[in-house]
């Protein structure tokens, strides 16, 4: 009689048992998505408002303790270009293109990469390897930057021209576009981009400052109507200067420089050298 009484109680005490296991299973199972969740969180807090040298370094960590995910070999790659380190960068973006699991964009971002270390032909092979029916506003400025490097002038225009039609904020763009037009000696043309960048993103002092220059670069020595600070204003008038006396406008060149002296609200040590330097020559 004793026999079925004690496998009643052994098999409740197993059940039990089971049932404890599972309990502590399923409350494991529950603190690991917790863990993934806040994980989750850190990863896209360090890739935004992040230090980009600490956050490269969290992924190289969380990548040497949990190799082989995806997410975590694209956070250090992404952090280490924020980090302007482009040659890691490109070792981490080769490292994503390996992985099974690797996207078009991860191989649009290793050509970025590649552009960044001024290694053109390595950038283009690799936007080679992205099928033509991937069409994206960063592949498309890539590509045309990759046909200016190469004076393909068609090219880049047709690529400049695709990537303005992918985005709502092509200022960039434009100024890059601009800068192209620069370089080929089409001034007219690249102040019509440099202008167009601005009424995109009037913040940008390098835009500004292209701007003046494709215009000196024409003659052309009056200050365009455009949003600018005093401090911007005595940059800029400086800058104009200067295209005009490498034009041997060197009476313009004089005045301008004395304007962006007396509109600077400081000590423009730059355009007090520079005339200077005009003064003593012609004394000379």
């Amino acid at each position: 009689m004793r026999h079925p009484i004690f496998l009643t109680l052994f098999a409740a005490t197993i059940g039990l048992s089971a049932c404890e296991q599972s309990g502590e299973e399923q409350v494991e199972r529950a603190l690991k998505d917790i863990n993934v969740v806040d994980e989750t969180n850190l990863n896209d807090v360090m890739l935004t408002v992040g230090d980009p040298d600490e956050a490269a370094r969290y992924f190289a960590g969380a990548n040497a303790n949990d190799p082989g995910r995806i997410d975590l070999q694209r956070g250090l790659a992404k952090s280490l270009v924020r980090a302007r380190r482009p040659t890691e960068a490109i070792a981490a973006w080769q490292t994503v293109v390996a992985n099974e699991e690797a996207t078009d964009a991860d191989r649009v971002d290793l050509a970025d990469a590649y552009i960044r270390a001024n290694q053109w032909d390595e950038a283009a092979a690799a936007l080679n390897t992205v099928p033509p029916t991937y069409e994206t506003f960063k592949r498309y400025r890539l590509e045309a930057m990759v046909a200016d490097s190469r004076q393909q002038w068609d090219k880049a225009d047709s690529f400049y021209e695709t990537a303005v039609g992918l985005t709502t904020r092509p200022a960039s763009v434009y100024n890059n576009w601009g800068f192209s037009k620069l370089t080929r000696g089409d001034y007219a043309a690249a102040e019509r981009m440099f202008t167009d960048a601005l009424r995109f993103d009037s913040s940008v002092f390098t835009t500004k400052n292209n701007l003046v220059l494709a215009r000196g670069a024409q003659r052309n020595y009056t200050m365009p109507v455009i949003q600018m600070t005093q401090v911007e204003r005595a940059r800029l008038l400086h800058t104009m200067a200067l295209a005009a006396i490498k034009q041997n406008d060197v009476a313009i060149g004089k005045s301008l420089l004395n304007d962006a002296i007396n509109t600077h609200p400081q000590y423009f040590e730059e355009a007090a050298r520079a005339l200077e330097a005009l003064d003593d020559n012609a004394a000379t």
